[in-house]
C-alpha cells in the first residue's frame, strides 16, 4: 500500500463548461503519472474521448437525457445526490481490490455530497470550483457572515477583500437575484460550508490572475490555484497531442471554420459565442447581428440553438464574410491569426480561454458568475470593453459596433492588445514547470503517490 502510485477518481457535474476543465486536470494529473478516471453520467460518457484518462458511468437517476430530463434543477440535484452516491460507490468498490484502487476523489464542488463517499472509504476528497477564485470569494463571505443576502442596491458600490469596487451590475446573478436559481445556490453554499472539511479545495485559476486577493486571503482559506484549465498545446505544451479537451456535448463543425478563417487577413475576424448555456433572446440575437453587420468585418458566429432567432435577411446577405456554426473547437478558433476580437458572455471556461490565447474581448455577460468576470476583464485586466445594456436588457447593434471598433483598431486598442498579450505569457509561466500551478499540482500528485489512506470516518 505505501508503494501505491495513487489513483484520482475525478467526478464532474455534466455540463460542458463543468466536463472541461475537470477532465482537463484528470489528463494533467495522468501526464504527472497518476492513474486518472473521470466518473460522469450515462448520458454524456460517451462523449469523452481522453485516450490518457480512464471512464467510469455513474447514474444521476436520469440517465437518457440528464439534467433535461428531471422537472427542475432541485429534483436533478436531488436525484443525483442519492442515486449518485450509490453508484460511484460501486465505481469505488470495482477498484478496491486492484492493483490501483482508488485513494483520492476529486469532485465538482457543484456536487458537495461526493465528500460523504469519500469519508465512508476513508480515501482523501478535494473539490474543484470551475468559477474564479473572486467568485469563490463572495460565497465564501457570505458563509462566514460578512455578506448578507437579498442584496439591496442602495449598498453599492461594494467593498470586498482583494476585490475592486463592485457595482450591483457586477454580482453574480446567484447573488444578486438568489431566487432564481435558488437550488444552484443551496448546492454552492453547502460546498463552500464543507471547504475545511477538504483535504484540497482547487480553483481552476492562478496566482498571477488574482494576486490582490491570493494577497489578502491568504491564510484565511484553503483555496489552491492550479488553472488555467486548457489544452497543454495553447499553453506549456507539456502534455503531448493535447490540443482539445476530450468532451464534446454538441459535434464541433471545425473544418469548415478552419477553412474559412485561412482566408481572412491577420486580425481581421470577430469570434462570437455565448458557450454551452446561455440562451440569447431572440430580441438580443437580432440586435447581435445588426451589430456584426454594421461593423463590416468578416466573423464566426457560434450560434447553436439560437440559428433559428438569426434575421433571414441577415443570413441571406452572408456572403464570404460571415461563417455561423453551431458548435465548434473554441480554442482552435480563438488561437488562428486571423482572429482578433472575442465577442463574450464571459463564462469563466471562454474568459480563461480568451486570456489564454491573448485575443482582446467584448463583454456581454447574461448571468452566473458573467457579470463579475466581466468587470475583471475590463477594469482589473483592461482586455476589453463591456456592452452598454439598454434598459431592457438588451445590447443594441450600434453598440456592439462601438465596442468592436474600440477594441479592433480605436485608441485604446493598442494597450488592450498589448495587455491581452501579457495575460498569455502569465497564463503560459503558471502552468509550465515551476509555474505557480505547476508547483501546486506536483504537491498534490506528490501526496497522492504516497498512496496513503485515511482511517475510516
Amino acid at each position: 500500500m505505501e508503494k501505491q502510485k495513487g489513483h484520482v477518481l475525478v467526478l464532474t457535474y455534466p455540463a460542458q463548461s463543468h466536463i472541461n476543465p475537470l477532465l482537463q486536470f484528470a489528463k494533467r494529473l495522468a501526464s504527472k503519472g497518476l492513474k486518472a478516471t473521470l466518473a460522469t453520467t450515462h448520458c454524456t460518457v460517451k462523449s469523452i474521448c481522453a485516450t490518457t484518462v480512464g471512464v467510469e458511468p455513474i447514474s444521476d437517476g436520469f440517465d437518457e437525457g440528464g439534467s433535461k430530463q428531471a422537472p427542475s434543477v432541485e429534483a436533478y440535484l436531488e436525484s443525483f445526490r442519492a442515486v449518485g452516491s450509490k453508484t460511484l460507490a460501486e465505481v469505488i468498490l470495482k477498484y478496491q481490490n486492484s492493483d490501483s484502487p482508488v485513494n483520492c476523489i476529486v469532485y465538482d464542488s457543484m456536487l458537495p455530497w461526493v465528500l460523504e463517499v469519500a469519508r465512508q472509504f476513508g480515501i482523501y476528497g478535494a473539490a474543484v470550483f470551475t468559477v474564479s477564485a473572486s467568485v469563490c470569494s463572495m460565497f465564501w463571505q457570505i458563509n462566514q457572515g460578512l455578506l448578507t443576502l437579498p442584496m439591496k442596491q442602495e449598498n453599492f458600490p461594494l467593498l470586498l477583500p482583494g476585490l475592486p469596487s463592485l457595482e450591483f451590475c457586477d454580482m453574480p446573478s446567484f447573488l444578486a437575484q438568489p431566487s432564481r436559481n435558488p437550488a444552484s445556490l443551496v448546492a454552492i453554499l453547502e460546498g463552500i460550508s464543507k471547504l475545511n472539511e477538504n483535504d484540497w479545495v482547487f480553483c481552476n485559476s492562478f496566482e498571477e490572475l488574482e494576486s490582490e486577493l491570493v494577497k489578502t486571503m491568504l491564510g484565511h482559506w484553503p483555496f489552491v490555484l492550479i488553472g488555467p484549465m486548457v489544452p497543454s498545446a495553447y499553453l506549456d505544451k507539456q502534455i503531448e497531442g493535447d490540443t482539445a479537451y476530450g468532451a464534446n456535448l454538441w459535434k464541433p463543425t471545425s473544418v469548415e471554420s478552419m477553412r474559412w478563417l485561412d482566408t481572412k487577413p491577420e486580425n481581421s475576424v470577430i469570434y462570437v459565442s455565448f458557450g454551452s448555456m446561455v440562451n440569447i433572446v431572440t430580441a438580443q440575437v437580432e440586435e447581435i447581428a445588426r451589430g456584426l453587420k454594421a461593423s463590416n468585418r468578416p466573423f464566426v458566429w457560434v450560434a447553436k440553438e439560437n440559428e433559428n432567432k438569426l434575421p433571414v435577411d441577415f443570413v441571406k446577405s452572408l456572403g464570404e464574410t460571415g461563417c455561423i456554426l453551431t458548435w465548434c473547437n473554441q480554442l482552435e478558433v480563438l488561437a488562428h491569426p486571423a482572429v482578433g476580437c472575442f465577442i463574450t458572455h464571459c463564462g469563466w471556461n471562454s474568459t480563461l480561454e480568451g486570456l489564454s490565447l491573448g485575443v482582446p474581448m467584448v463583454a456581454m455577460p447574461q448571468c452566473c458568475d458573467q457579470p463579475t468576470n466581466s468587470k475583471f476583464l475590463v477594469d482589473v485586466w483592461k482586455v476589453g470593453v463591456r456592452g452598454k445594456k439598454d434598459e431592457e436588457g438588451i445590447v443594441k447593434g450600434e453598440e456592439l459596433k462601438r465596442c468592436i471598433e474600440i477594441v479592433m483598431d480605436g485608441e485604446r486598442s493598442v494597450e488592450i492588445k498589448s495587455n491581452a498579450s501579457k495575460w498569455r505569457e502569465f497564463a503560459k509561466k503558471a502552468v509550465s514547470v515551476g509555474g505557480s500551478s505547476d508547483r501546486n499540482i506536483d504537491e498534490f500528485v506528490m501526496k497522492i503517490m504516497k498512496g496513503q489512506r485515511k482511517i475510516n470516518v
